[in-house]
């Protein structure tokens, strides 16, 4: 079945841009799923209210783009989103990276349906959605990435997913500010590896994304409290 494509003819253009001034690459075909992904947010969020911001540029630069930042971040072959709502940043990630699994994770039941929507009008086989909160969530094997976009605050995704994150594994953190407070309240045994600061074209505000591990000796005090030096400008 073919996509379904918005009708704006300055939609595309403005994608484009946007992964452009990212220096992200894409086929058509990718460029096309990701309009694909945003039409069907445009429909279904008439009903489902899935998303406070209603107009579509607008969600090109603070949903699309906004989770395509993570794409240099990424680590592991299967990640979990959790919270993911209307699959951010889940579905544009996996739009991306076909060889990587990504499971979709959300309590509301209107969401996973129109996660299941997504999926299957887009083709995402690389994609699965899971209805559930995080704390009841038993996967078979652990994941090697978290992922959370405006889930909760970095202390409680690391103290309510530590049970999903292999030992190697990583939690990344989308937030707005960099989120000091949160930081200090991070259970011992976990380290900041990295801060990022993001950079979405045609966005304003503060983004950054926070890398945390589990630490090998979490008796000794750890950068956690602090704002890593050298932190990136990626």
């Amino acid at each position: 079945m073919p996509l379904k494509l918005p009708s704006e003819a300055h939609l595309a253009p403005s994608l484009e841009a946007g992964m452009k001034a990212m220096a992200i690459d894409y086929s058509p075909e990718q460029r096309d799923q990701l309009l694909a992904y945003l039409q069907l947010l445009i429909t279904w969020n008439r009903a489902y209210n899935l998303t406070a911001i209603r107009d579509p540029g607008e969600m090109i630069k603070l949903h699309l783009l906004d989770s395509l930042a993570l794409l240099p971040h990424l680590s592991g072959q299967k990640l979990i989103d959790v919270g993911t709502g209307a699959g951010l940043p889940g579905i544009p990630l996996a739009i991306m990276c076909p060889d990587r699994h990504f499971t979709l994770l959300d309590s509301n039941g209107k969401k996973t349906r129109f996660l299941f929507q997504a999926r299957c009008d887009l083709g995402l086989s690389n994609l699965v959605e899971i209805q559930s909160r995080v704390e009841l969530h038993r996967p078979a094997a652990p994941y090697d990435a978290v992922l959370s976009r405006a889930f909760t605050s970095v202390a409680d995704m690391v103290d309510k997913c530590a049970h999903l994150l292999s030992a190697e594994g990583l939690f990344l953190a989308m937030k707005g500010k960099f989120p000091q407070s949160e930081l200090s309240e991070v259970a011992k045994g976990y380290k900041v590896e990295a801060s990022h600061t993001l950079q979405i074209p045609g966005v304003d505000g503060e983004r950054h994304l926070i890398v945390i591990s589990r630490d090998p000796q979490p008796d000794i005090k750890t950068a956690a409290l602090k704002q890593p030096k050298g932190q990136s400008s990626d």
